[in-house]
């Protein structure tokens, strides 16, 4: 299977121009929000999300060249997922993030919140400087439901009660509507028809979902040196994802642990080996393969290129983590 860095091969010069970009964009005159929006954009992350964003531009392109305002588009992407981040990693109080450590731990809780405020603005004033109502609409949204989505999952912290949709809502708004709405977006920049707009929507929205999912088995059976955070830490801080939801409709005895948020000792070790010991994890795989599978078939009408070959491959890559 191809790693990261063979999928995104086809835009591979256009990402490292994003990154030269980035830091110019950022760079004014804020000396510690710069040193720490720095100190992000060369932590190494995969940069998957504006992957996406220029491989559909490209291959939606007639003749596969790039616009400005489409790697502008890209460069809101990562700066809208980099912003939500630093604020995820405030509230989980994560010292390191894929082994770097986060801003919060490096400088302190107020620059943090800051610099993920600041990212915000700044991808907010670059979106409106696009001048396209439709793509200011869909990334608004997109920032909307990043905190709706860490407030929800706040809410629903140690509630056995909650529901599957819920779940899968929260999943949405925290993973997957950054990947539909920039998805979308690169298509309104193309002038694409309503239906392919859908497409690229529901291409995004699948491809998110899968990969939350993927993200939520992991933190049962991968190692901490895999996840680049401590295994199990999802459900040791009362978050209730797909394997631990599956879990509770065999065992119903997990929600009294749940509820009493694994106060007693062994608590958390039984709460796992209750989730080992049922078909959730199975259960999870197959979710996630089946959001992979419709995420993928949602492309079929895209014209035949290098960038399509590598959206294509994208879903089994987000499976490909499991094995």
């Amino acid at each position: 299977m191809a790693t990261v860095t063979e999928l995104l091969m086809p835009v591979e010069l256009d990402l490292e121009t994003l990154l030269n970009d980035l830091r110019s964009l950022i760079g004014a005159g804020h000396p510690i929000l710069q040193a720490a929006a720095e100190h992000l954009f060369s932590a190494g992350g995969k940069r998957i999300r504006p992957g996406i964003v220029l491989l559909l531009s490209r291959a939606l392109s007639p003749d596969g060249e790039l616009s400005a305002r489409h790697r502008r588009l890209a460069e809101i992407t990562e700066m809208i997922h980099t912003a939500s981040l630093v604020h995820d990693d405030v509230v989980d109080e994560a010292a390191t993030r894929r082994g770097v450590a986060t801003v919060h731990s490096r400088f302190n809780h107020r620059v943090a919140v800051l610099a993920g405020d600041f990212l915000f603005a700044q991808a907010s004033w670059h979106l409106a400087n696009l001048e396209n109502l439709d793509v200011v609409k869909l990334l608004s949204r997109v920032i909307m439901d990043l905190a709706d989505g860490e407030v929800k999952q706040g809410l629903y912290r140690y509630d056995s009660g909650q529901s599957f949709a819920t779940y899968l809502q929260k999943s949405y708004c925290k993973t997957a509507s950054l990947m539909a709405n920039s998805s979308q977006a690169a298509g309104v920049l193309s002038g694409e028809s309503k239906e392919h707009l859908q497409a690229l929507h529901y291409f995004g929205r699948q491809l998110g979902l899968a990969f939350q999912v993927v993200d939520d088995i992991l933190d049962f059976t991968a190692s901490d040196q895999q996840l680049g955070k401590p295994a199990a830490s999802d459900l040791a801080s009362g978050y209730l994802t797909a394997p631990a939801l599956y879990a509770l409709e065999e065992h119903p005895s997990l929600a009294g642990l749940i509820e009493r948020g694994f106060s007693e000792k062994d608590d958390l070790e039984k709460a796992f080996d209750l989730v080992r010991d049922s078909k959730a994890i199975e259960r999870s795989r197959k979710l996630a393969e089946d959001f992979s599978r419709e995420s993928r078939e949602s492309l079929a009408w895209l014209a035949e290129s290098p960038c399509k070959r590598a959206l294509l491959e994208l879903p089994e890559f987000v499976l490909s983590r499991l094995y």
